[in-house]
């Protein structure tokens, strides 16, 4: 067991603004390479636009493929930073302060992703705001509002909304500390953007009680997105998708994968941009006990899922789920998706040195998003492919490799705007750092706590 001293304010503000004020190499390779695939990508986007949806494998009766598989899956993702933020925040989890910006931006920008998979789904990205909240009133065309189209984007935007206040109340007192060490435009631009922060007790009290009170009212659009997400599914009478509890598996499926992909986040930037000094075994294991509370829950609603469609026994359940379990390349997406999520990640995070270890945890993170792309490939497809009830009209699907590039390029977008915010503003909160130093000598963190020392 050995420690390390606290760091001192000027370090802390040297350390987490250096990619901000200084231009890392490292940084502008990965702009480079991520903005490149993410340009090729928008390429493909707009091949499909002008070809149309003939580019895809989408065809009678599978209408909903890789696209709408990737916006169920970023929508999950987005669910990482209510969970890290509202929830800890709410809680008093000493251990979230290094995780939260970092999570919160990630739920901003994964939310703009999966906005972009339904307008690029529709093909004739025009038309679906039409369908959304048409404009054409004169003729008393309005909104179905009880479409998905109207559910989901309502949802998301207001979730959006919501993070994106989130994100920028927590950034005011750092917009003043890049203010005061910078010069020229820049010193201007972090001026308007801090509002006149300086930090006195007034000051400090209301931006507390805003963060309190956004985390409590967040909470409830929290849980509503996904849920709403699942309806899209809930509402139909699609074999395997009209069950009851879509809600809440949706919801706790979204935290598994959000949490996951806040821990690959993490331990990227503590390489990336030598944040040792902030980002420890502590706070990685401390989130990895968390995943195991969510994967075990997560588990359970699965099985029910599973248990469901043996108790009812309708033929058209039956069929969708022996094409899952038994007809490749189905079953073998379901295989890799149970293994992945599950089987491998969960019986490992048992164990204390692969919880404290950044490098299994790099990879058991990533296993489990790997999984959960599968399982909501496996619960969209193989339904609409036996979605009819007689097998004259069943169908395939195989994604094109137009599909497979725009949805492959999301992954490279969101590192590419992440890569952008951490250009301008840092991914790591000073003033929650500052005040965790302040709490290192009350605060324990691990089993032993040295006055005037942080166990590492």
């Amino acid at each position: 067991m050995y420690y390390r001293r606290t760091v001192s304010d000027a370090q802390i503000n040297r350390e987490l603004l250096d990619n901000v004020l200084n231009t890392n190499t490292r940084w502008v390779v990965l702009a480079l390479l991520t903005g490149f695939i993410v340009a090729g990508a928008l390429i493909a986007a707009g091949l499909l636009v002008n070809r149309g949806l003939g580019l895809t494998g989408l065809n009678r009766p599978v209408f909903w493929g890789f696209f709408i598989t990737n916006f169920v899956f970023w929508v999950g993702i987005s669910h990482a930073g209510v969970m890290i933020s509202a929830i800890l925040r709410l809680s008093q989890a000493e251990w979230r302060r290094p995780m939260v910006r970092a999570a919160e931006t990630m739920t901003v920008f994964a939310l703009m992703t999966s906005l972009l998979m339904p307008i690029i789904h529709a093909g004739r990205p025009w038309r679906i705001f039409y369908w959304v909240l048409p404009y054409d009133f004169s003729r008393g065309i309005w909104p179905d509002v009880r479409s998905p189209l109207v559910w989901d984007p309502t949802a998301i935007t207001t979730y959006l909304t919501s993070s994106m206040l989130f994100v920028f109340t927590a950034l005011i007192p750092d917009f003043a500390v890049i203010r005061d060490r910078s010069t020229g435009w820049r010193r201007t631009v972090y001026g308007v953007l801090a509002m006149g922060w300086h930090g006195n007790p007034r000051q400090w009290k209301l931006q507390g009680i805003a963060g309190i009170l956004l985390s409590a009212l967040i909470l409830p659009v929290f849980v509503s997105v996904h849920s709403i997400v699942s309806w899209d599914f809930g509402v139909s009478l699609v074999p395997s998708w009209h069950v009851t509890v879509f809600a809440p598996y949706f919801v706790i499926g979204a935290v598994l994968s959000g949490v996951s992909a806040v821990v690959t986040l993490m331990i990227i930037m503590r390489r990336l941009f030598k944040l040792d000094n902030y980002i420890w075994e502590e706070h990685i294991d401390g989130l990895a006990r968390l995943l195991i509370v969510v994967a075990i829950g997560w588990h359970f609603f699965f099985w029910l899922e599973f248990v469901f469609a043996l108790w009812l026994v309708e033929d058209q359940e039956l069929v969708v789920w022996h094409l899952r379990l038994f007809e490749p390349p189905w079953s073998w997406f379901f295989l890799a998706f149970y293994v992945n999520s599950f089987l491998i990640p969960v019986p490992l995070w048992m164990l204390r040195r692969v919880r404290r270890s950044f490098n299994w945890m790099l990879w058991t993170s990533l296993l489990v998003n790997i999984g959960m792309f599968f399982e909501r490939l496996i619960i969209i497809v193989p339904a609409l492919m036996r979605k009819g009830p007689i097998p004259f009209q069943y169908g395939t699907y195989r994604p094109s490799p137009v599909e497979i590039t725009i949805v492959a390029g999301t992954f490279f977008l969101v590192g590419f705007l992440m890569l952008m915010f951490s250009k301008f503003f840092p991914l790591i909160p000073l003033w929650e750092e500052k005040e965790g130093q302040q709490l290192s000598d009350s605060v324990q963190i691990g089993r032993v706590t040295v006055p005037g020392l942080v166990k590492e």
